[in-house]
């Protein structure tokens, strides 16, 4: 059984209510679980690999609970920079057609290693669009080889534009063929014990690109598994909530209740446009929220009212969302753009900098339904991150307060990271593939596919 030893840690930040922070820390890992932690003086002295982390902090790695991982290839795409979502789905989708299994599997290895350059150690990825070759085994094969913890989520469409849907009718699939994949793919790879890699989530893609069907067959079969969770879009943009009107004359948040799709097994991502009394439902219902505050300003879709939803007691977690919508996968910069906005919406006091941190990180782990990470104890999962204090963009700022600044100021990418007790990230450098390699063939296939479809006079909805 391999040991790590983590020393000399200048703030541990655990937290976890009773550890608290913990100045000069140290951690000891077993395998892949934390065995021991507190003060360097208190925990062994030696380990089969030992790390002294003087000069940094360390914290629970980062939980990204939304994205669309192929969208790293069309990111600042010509005619897609300035649209609202419905028309930015219209210019992208013919691009998006263009996937093939090589281009999942690539363009999921960039966005992972993003991730977690900047902090995070679990990430789930929504994957709707099945073109081609490509499908899901892609994302989960590219996750094994970078080291990151995965939630793999099986996303579909099945309301083409003929059938008064946004997508192209190219890009949706049957309602018995995402069954059938989604079946194949809980019994090949979900595994629902404590300290899993790989989960497995059902989520037709949103209530304007999918049939009722999908989401009620979806539910049913998630819910016949030990641990597969539901997510889908909901309430992101007055679009949809036009269109759900005029469609099912009723909310989108209302439409999902009926149908089935909340529960503590349940979150939606974005969720901007929701009245109290929907807040409440979420409340009470135990359904998270993936905010992506960056996506959200991207594309003028709104303010989440995270705020009200914080003080009803609905779980709120934090994602980056696809980087086609927000441009980047960068974890530690989401968190500063969830406290910015909630502030220049409600004031200075709106969001304080530990709720942030809570919504990166048990926030995170609670939509998931983990118990075994986003906390540093004795038992829960080895994935943390360390960050150094004598850099440039915390000078002046760590000094005072090193958690406040990693949100406030500027933190490019972290120095250590360790998943399931494993070094993934050393020095600042991804360990575990050639990124170079990867960064050159993605901008091929980007160049590549981007190429096929020049920005045509008129591609808007109206």
């Amino acid at each position: 059984m391999a040991t790590l030893l983590v020393k000399n840690i200048d703030t541990l930040y655990t937290n976890d209510t009773d550890l608290g922070d913990i100045k000069d820390g140290a951690i000891f890992v077993r395998d892949n679980v934390i065995e021991q932690i507190g003060l360097t003086s208190e925990l062994p002295a030696t380990a089969d690999r030992v790390i002294d982390a003087r000069g940094k902090f360390i914290l629970p790695g980062f939980v990204n609970t939304h994205h669309h991982f192929f969208q790293t290839l069309t990111r600042a795409v010509p005619g897609a920079q300035d649209e609202e979502l419905f028309d930015w789905l219209v210019r992208l989708y013919p691009i998006f057609s263009e996937l093939d299994s090589e281009a999942t599997y690539v363009s999921s290895t960039i966005a992972m290693a993003e991730l977690i350059l900047s902090g995070c150690t679990t990430s789930s990825d929504h994957q709707y669009l099945w073109p081609g070759d490509s499908k899901l085994d892609d994302q989960i094969r590219a996750a094994s080889e970078i080291g990151m913890r995965f939630h793999a989520v099986r996303g579909s469409m099945t309301l083409g534009r003929s059938q008064g849907g946004l997508p192209p009718d190219h890009v949706i699939q049957s309602e018995d063929e995402i069954l059938a994949d989604s079946q194949r793919l809980i019994e090949t790879y979900h595994d629902p014990s404590r300290y899993s890699m790989c989960r497995l989530v059902l989520a037709p893609c949103a209530p304007f690109n999918v049939t009722e069907r999908i989401l009620v067959e979806s539910a049913r079969m998630a819910r016949s598994y030990e641990g597969v969770r539901l997510h889908s879009h909901v309430a992101e943009t007055k679009d949809e909530e036009t269109w759900c009107a005029r469609t099912h004359h009723m909310r989108p948040a209302r439409y999902m209740e009926k149908l089935g799709w909340v529960g503590e097994d349940v979150w939606w991502a974005h969720c901007i446009f929701l009245q109290p009394d929907e807040i409440q439902l979420m409340a009470d219902t135990g359904t998270g929220v993936a905010h992506c505050p960056s996506s959200n300003m991207r594309l003028g879709s709104g303010v989440a009212p995270i705020r009200e939803m914080l003080d009803a007691g609905v779980r709120v977690s934090l994602a980056v969302d696809g980087s086609a919508s927000n441009d980047c996968s960068h974890m530690i910069n989401e968190g500063r753009q969830a406290l910015l906005l909630q502030r220049v919406a409600k004031g200075a006091n709106a969001l304080k900098i530990r709720e942030v941190f809570r919504m990166e990180t048990t926030g995170g782990a609670s939509v998931l339904g983990r118990d075994d990470i986003g906390v540093l104890r004795p038992g829960m999962a080895a994935d943390f991150i360390g960050v150094p204090l004598n850099t440039i963009g915390l000078a002046g700022g760590a000094v005072h307060d090193p958690l406040a600044s990693l949100f406030l100021c500027s933190v490019p990418k972290v120095d250590l990271s360790v998943i399931n007790g494993k070094i993934v990230v050393e020095g600042g450098e991804l360990r575990t593939i050639d990124l170079e390699r990867f960064i050159a063939r993605h901008n091929e296939i980007a160049r590549r596919n981007v190429s096929k479809y020049p920005v045509p006079e008129r591609f808007k909805l109206v």
